[in-house]
């Protein structure tokens, strides 16, 4: 039950790093990709014919669609952004959620039809990190993840700059900004449901083996740079906004330190991370205080009617 396969370069050799990386707003975790499944060897005898075929055809389109496709989406070029990429990432997560209610069916009350089927993915920047499991909460997890990266992978060519039409510097438009805050909800959504519901579902032995990007704390981690990165882009509609009032701004400039803080910790469940991501979370908290405090220091002087005439825009 639960038996596995993997290289053995997956919890100890170092991975890759991309040769090129492009411009990035959001960070995007590495795609992992599903390989090829003989659905019909595993569960010819258990399913009907059409069932086994549904699920056959909607999970071999994922597995070309991502093959295909995977090495443009991560490329985050301003080029994407504005030819190709949203369409892509559209459609790959499209097949995503079609697959997804269908997959749930061979987990479905304790079906013994979730270990009947060996479900491998592969790391799409290291191709070592290779991981197979006759789990279907495993391919649940592992769906989840990709559709979390998508979203991420989405929001990152909406938060990209992109060249003004009147000749000014180029910017990031406020509706672009707010699609961006929906998505990255989106994708926050889809770790938190990992987290809660998916990760309980698999045997401590299953999790312990389990690839580094879906750790549990990879995953929390994931999540709340999300919510952060949602909140963080809140605050910035808000300062821009004559409409917004101070209290709001301070709400969302202590929400964002909140977000950052826990992000930036060391060590979330056993997983440590690299100095710089700590200096970036230890700085993107430092500027929510410092607008934090700003904003309450104003709120005070505008109470005593103190408040200056000339005041940075806040």
């Amino acid at each position: 039950m639960g038996c596995f396969v993997s290289t053995p370069k997956d919890s100890g050799g170092k991975r890759r790093r991309p040769g090129n990386i492009g411009e990035v707003a959001v960070f995007v975790p590495g795609l992992r990709i599903p390989k090829p499944v003989d659905f019909s060897e595993s569960l010819g005898d258990n399913l009907g014919k059409s069932l086994v075929e549904r699920l056959s055809a909607l999970r071999t389109r994922i597995v070309v669609m991502a093959g295909q496709e995977a090495p443009s989406i991560t490329r985050t070029r301003r080029r994407s952004a504005t030819q190709h990429g949203g369409s892509t990432l559209g459609d790959l997560l499209q097949a995503l959620e079609d697959y997804l209610p269908v997959l749930l069916g061979l987990v479905k009350d304790g079906s013994p039809l979730q270990h009947k089927v060996q479900f491998t993915w592969i790391n799409q920047e290291d191709e070592s990190e290779e991981m197979g499991m006759y789990s279907a909460w495993y391919e649940v997890l592992s769906v989840l993840h990709l559709m979390a990266a998508l979203s991420l992978s989405q929001a990152n060519l909406l938060l990209l700059p992109r060249t003004s039409t009147d000749g000014y510097l180029p910017k990031v438009s406020e509706e672009s900004r707010r699609s961006a805050i929906d998505i990255l909800l989106k994708a926050a959504g889809y770790l938190d449901c990992a987290v809660r519901h998916i990760l309980p579902q698999l045997p401590p032995e299953l999790r312990r083996d389990l690839p580094v990007d879906l750790a549990e704390g990879v995953l929390r981690a994931l999540c709340l740079q999300a919510l952060g990165q949602g909140v963080d882009i809140q605050l910035g509609l808000a300062i821009d906004s004559t409409k917004a009032t101070l209290a709001v701004k301070r709400r969302l400039a202590c929400e964002m330190v909140k977000y950052w803080q826990q992000v930036s910790i060391h060590d979330i469940s056993g997983v440590k991370f690299s100095n710089l991501w700590q200096v970036i979370c230890d700085v993107l908290s430092f500027n929510g205080l410092f607008l934090a405090i700003n904003i309450r220091f104003r709120a005070s002087l505008e109470s005593n009617g103190t408040l200056p005439v000339v005041w940075p825009r806040v």
